[in-house]
């Protein structure tokens, strides 16, 4: 086996470097909380027309806040997984990408998102101390409290209150309504997806949903909170111009939240990995449904 040719070693180690990036904060999991910002700015564009140059900043301040904010989740829960047999092959714990790095592009993602709330608005620029605050938070959130999974979608309501304030939306209970639903939505599977921890986050002391609840009754509040997803987005409709093509994606969404939800039993962990890549299509699904409805 030859070595590679001098001039290919620099470029293909930095788009190693790159793709460790991108993995270290789960870059291709943007789609479960972008379509909802975009939905947030089309909601709002009824009123006030959204320029190209104004969705391109609102899509900057999606992946820049959500880089901070998985790069900060990253450094926090570095220790535990270490020690933790699913997540000991992330980034850090191998040593790929160094807690120093890690930390740069915490600060380096921060400085660019508020860089662009700047362009975007005065209002986005003061509350986007608030926006990092938000989803910070709930990286630290499983020391102090059960309702982990209740604050990550906190987080992630953000995105769509965030998109509607960004397109120049005024009062209305429409990104309200779509925050809640986003909320629910991302609590929802994330309590799917914390069921496969529950022993190690009760052995070392962190706290969440199933950890105090146990599985079964987890997956009855994760149900829960899909139905209330549901409805918020159903109600949507009468408060939004929005009519059938709309209520048709929201049924697609409750017919996806209810295959995901059928994926994992008390018994039956196994499908939890595939349950929780189903919510790559609910917010491309309702995005696109909705888009549909208002330039139908």
């Amino acid at each position: 086996m030859t070595d590679r040719p001098a001039f290919l070693v620099r470029p293909l180690d930095a788009l190693a470097r790159l793709r460790a990036y991108a993995s270290l904060v789960r870059f291709s999991h943007t789609v479960f909380a972008l379509p909802f910002a975009l939905t947030g700015a089309m909601l709002a564009a009824v009123e006030t027309p959204l320029t190209a140059a104004r969705l391109g900043w609102i899509v900057a301040a999606m992946a820049t806040a959500r880089t901070a904010a998985m790069g900060f989740n990253r450094l926090a829960d570095a220790r535990s997984d270490a020690l933790n047999p699913r997540t000991r092959n992330r980034e850090l714990p191998r040593g790929r990408i160094s807690r120093r790095e890690a930390a740069a592009l915490v600060a380096v993602s921060s400085v660019a998102f508020v860089a662009v709330t700047s362009r975007i608005s005065a209002l986005c620029l003061a509350l986007s101390p608030v926006a990092l605050g938000i989803v910070f938070w709930y990286s630290l959130a499983k020391r102090y409290t059960t309702w982990t999974q209740v604050f990550l979608g906190v987080a992630l309501a953000v995105a769509p209150v965030g998109g509607w304030i960004a397109a120049g939306g005024g009062a209305g209970w429409e990104p309200w309504l779509l925050g809640i639903g986003t909320g629910t939505w991302v609590a929802g599977f994330d309590i799917l997806y914390a069921c496969q921890d529950i022993d190690f986050d009760r052995h070392h002391g962190l706290r969440s949903i199933p950890a105090r609840f146990g599985v079964a009754r987890a997956l009855s509040i994760s149900r829960a909170f899909h139905v209330i997803t549901v409805g918020v987005l159903a109600a949507l409709a009468w408060v939004a111009p929005l009519g059938p093509v709309y209520l048709a994606g929201v049924a697609g969404v409750a017919a996806l939240l209810a295959y995901e939800q059928s994926l994992v039993r008390p018994g039956d962990l196994s499908r939890v990995k595939q349950a929780f890549d189903l919510n790559g299509y609910v917010g491309v699904l309702y995005c696109i449904a909705t888009a549909m409805a208002l330039h139908g």
